[in-house]
């Protein structure tokens, strides 16, 4: 059934302020809840952080006293819906946890939306991204065992693998070779631009989120990997943030992130197996509605644009969290050698990128080693759950004893 938000009636923006009862939401419980379903809080939290975030940056290069008090009274709200939706997280689960639960969101996401994608070359940008993604999973899994004594199966249940992807240490390049060539904002298709916002935005948070958790670990072994894949952030958010159109107009940029709200919530309501959230993001997608209506209107008075001429006139398939563990391993398969060069992909390590990792690492191994070294040396091998088989790439398997 196609659902076309530019033709449904939201909230109206004056009843949408919630009281702190209101707000109070149940947390979801870490041992029983569907793993996906903390999954699709950590995106829509990364959604509506991008989204506020850009609503700032819009009121600060906007001289319209006007438009800057519509953006602050909408973000207002978006950051009610921010809190609601991040407060879902239970207070119970660790650092840790929480970290391996938002690179779940890394594979799965990326890898659905890179499954969808029609463009080829943001198809290979976001099967790129997922694989290192991929990797870093495998590298918090085995500190959560090391320092927590546990086993990441308990986070992420058997709907993930957890194996070596592109190697950690690898994925530090030149920050030039990071940025890639971006879409055509009048050629692309929409479905391709709703993919990248979403992508970008779950990046940027999971950067965010390292920025500031890292340091909260007393062991050395932890604050360092969180420096190590905090800075692998910094470069796919710089990856995935180059594929978006520069030459798309503030209002252009507003509605799309409107829209895109719209079809995030509108996605998870269809697909939430838990009732309770389920109605925080039918609540979201009702008030949202209003907030793309109001963001039409502001283009269409200063842009003379109709935003019907840039949107998809309904949504696509809903974004979906299911097992993409078959898809991962044919990718694991094929394209676990490549590294960037300028806008492109190549499978040999170039001068540029060698010269970066000698300089970095400074003929040290990588945090991310040592925490593989430090578990294989205290448990006798590396922490994994390979309910497929063994690693598709055979130099990656566990050496036999």
């Amino acid at each position: 059934m196609t659902f076309n938000p530019l033709e449904q009636q939201g909230i109206p923006l004056d009843r949408q302020l919630r009281n702190w009862r209101e707000l109070n939401v149940p947390q979801l419980d870490p041992d029983h809840s569907d793993p996906y379903a903390r999954c699709r809080v950590i995106t829509m939290n990364g959604i509506e952080v991008e989204a506020i975030m850009f609503s700032h940056h819009f009121a600060r290069h906007c001289p319209d006293l006007d438009v800057r008090r519509q953006l602050a009274e909408v973000r207002y709200i978006e950051q009610q819906q921010q809190k609601a939706v991040n407060w879902l997280l239970p207070g119970l689960a660790s650092v840790l946890e929480t970290t391996i639960a938002y690179e779940q969101v890394a594979v799965d996401l990326t890898a659905w939306v890179a499954r969808m994608e029609p463009d080829p070359y943001l198809k290979q940008a976001f099967e790129f991204g997922m694989l290192e993604d991929f990797d870093h999973l495998y590298r918090y899994a085995n500190l959560y065992e090391l320092i927590e004594h546990r086993k990441a199966e308990k986070i992420v249940d058997a709907l993930t693998e957890v194996m070596p992807g592109r190697p950690t240490p690898l994925h530090h390049r030149h920050p030039i070779d990071n940025v890639r060539d971006h879409y055509d904002k009048d050629t692309a298709s929409p479905i391709s631009k709703l993919h990248t916002l979403t992508i970008m935005a779950a990046e940027q948070q999971t950067m965010n989120f390292y920025m500031n958790v890292g340091p909260e670990y007393m062991e050395e072994i932890a604050r360092r990997l969180y420096q190590e894949i905090g800075l692998i952030e910094e470069e796919h958010v710089t990856h995935y943030e180059s594929l978006l159109d520069p030459n798309e107009t503030w209002w252009e940029m507003l509605v799309n992130h409107e829209y895109n709200e719209c079809y995030m919530y509108h996605s998870f309501m269809e697909t939430e197996s838990d009732d309770r959230l389920k109605s925080i993001w039918e609540l979201h997608l009702a008030m949202e509605l209003e907030h793309l209506r109001i963001a039409c209107d502001l283009m269409r008075r200063h842009q003379g644009r109709e935003p019907a001429e840039i949107l998809a006139p309904s949504f696509p398939e809903p974004v979906t969290f299911e097992p993409n563990k078959i898809y991962i391993r044919e990718i694991l398969a094929t394209q676990i050698d490549l590294t960037t060069l300028g806008t492109g992909y190549v499978r040999d390590a170039h001068e540029r990128f060698q010269r970066f990792q000698d300089r970095l690492h400074g003929g040290e191994p990588a945090p991310s080693d040592q925490v593989l070294e430090e578990t294989t040396a205290k448990f006798g091998q590396d922490y994994r759950m390979e309910t497929e088989g063994p690693h598709p790439v055979p130099s990656m398997r566990r050496p036999a004893h």
